[in-house]
């Protein structure tokens, strides 16, 4: 246990207390794929937001056509204002594609859907995944309370260690080193703010629905890095806060294939710089993965030194070779860039739009 202040307000869990918090006022936004649908994790989490009593709760939702209704009636079966929004229909493809808005699709474009509809009827919106097994009731309020004291932005950090290991490898190989080498090279004060956060890459975060309505959004992977770099242009320093919910298991990734930690580096490598850029960084693509390798392999020895003194396992030579694999995510966002999304203050159709057209037409329930 610690307390130690970051550049970002810190707030720990020193006492275990669970701090007030108007869940009442609150839209809880949850994306999943179809993958979630009745698994224990999905439906451990919803029975603890059960508990949570929050206003609203926005669930965008990637599946074929043919799970849709399945999923709808399982959420129907817990206690929860839930609003579905089937994220790929025809119909939602066909409402962006006429304004302009079709492109690349991923998580970052689903839960972009799904902030706009959650912020209008709702005056603060927290966001967080549905794979996390240690998932408790005590998440949401503490994403919330200190949005209900001044603060405009949280964001959620955690330790990530299970079975023996330490996890969380996209954020401790790639976007903790990466910062750090572009922080020696640069003192720019978006540096600062994204080396403040201890989990930058969690998809636990908190707004305000006025902050929600003026955040651009990445379409994919870039989601996390894209919305702490649109938070320090609206709020800064003084409008965050993080906040610790102690110790996650999450679903694990593989390193490869489609949706594997490479493919995601990618998008979180195009956010970052784009990021850095828009705010005054100008990296050194053609040196910076040489910086990068050198930072990376540091903490790859603090991060043995670390486990062994917690005697958990650690492979070294695996984490140097995912140090290698991410350094090839490291080029201009212009080579890659898809785009981002507009804030919804200033977006070409209305959130009752979205929520209209993301209604899955399906057979009545069977009772």
């Amino acid at each position: 246990m610690e307390y130690v202040q970051e550049q970002v307000t810190t707030l720990h869990d020193l006492t275990g207390r669970v701090p007030d918090a108007p869940t009442d006022r609150t839209a809880v936004v949850v994306p999943m794929t179809d993958h979630e649908y009745r698994s224990v994790t999905a439906s451990r989490m919803l029975a603890e937001l059960e508990s949570v009593g929050p206003g609203h709760v926005v669930v965008p939702l990637r599946a074929p056509f043919g799970r849709v209704g399945a999923v709808r009636d399982w959420l129907a079966e817990f206690d929860l204002p839930v609003t579905l929004l089937w994220c790929n229909s025809p119909r939602v493809t066909d409402l962006l594609a006429t304004h302009g808005l079709d492109g690349t699709v991923g998580k970052g474009r689903d839960v972009w859907l799904a902030l706009g509809v959650a912020a209008s009827d709702s005056e603060f919106v927290v966001c967080h995944d549905a794979d996390a097994k240690t998932y408790s009731s005590e998440i949401v309020p503490r994403l919330l309370a200190p949005l209900d004291s001044g603060v405009s932005f949280t964001k959620g950090y955690y330790a990530r260690v299970e079975d023996g290991k330490l996890y969380g490898r996209l954020f401790r190989l790639f976007y903790a080193p990466l910062v750090r080498a572009l922080r020696e090279a640069n003192d720019e004060p978006i540096l600062s703010y994204l080396d403040s956060f201890r989990y930058a890459l969690s998809g636990e975060f908190g707004v305000t629905a006025e902050l929600a309505s003026n955040l651009r959004i990445e379409r994919d992977w870039g989601l996390e890095v894209g919305t702490l770099g649109e938070a320090f242009e609206q709020v800064g320093f003084d409008g965050t806060a993080q906040v610790d919910l102690g110790r996650y298991e999450h679903d694990h990734r593989g390193v490869s294939g489609t949706g594997g930690l490479s493919a995601m580096s990618d998008g979180v490598g195009r956010a970052l710089f784009r990021v850095c850029e828009a705010n005054g960084v100008s990296p050194e693509y053609d040196a910076l993965p040489a910086r990068y390798r050198k930072t990376a392999n540091r903490f790859v020895r603090q991060y043995a030194a670390d486990a062994a003194f917690n005697g958990l396992r650690y492979d070294s030579v695996a984490e140097r070779e995912q140090v290698e694999t991410y350094a090839g995510a490291i080029r201009s966002p212009r080579e890659t860039s898809s785009g981002l999304l507009p804030a919804w203050s200033d977006a070409p159709i209305d959130p009752a739009d979205v929520r209209e057209a993301a209604q899955p037409r399906l057979p009545e329930r069977q009772h």
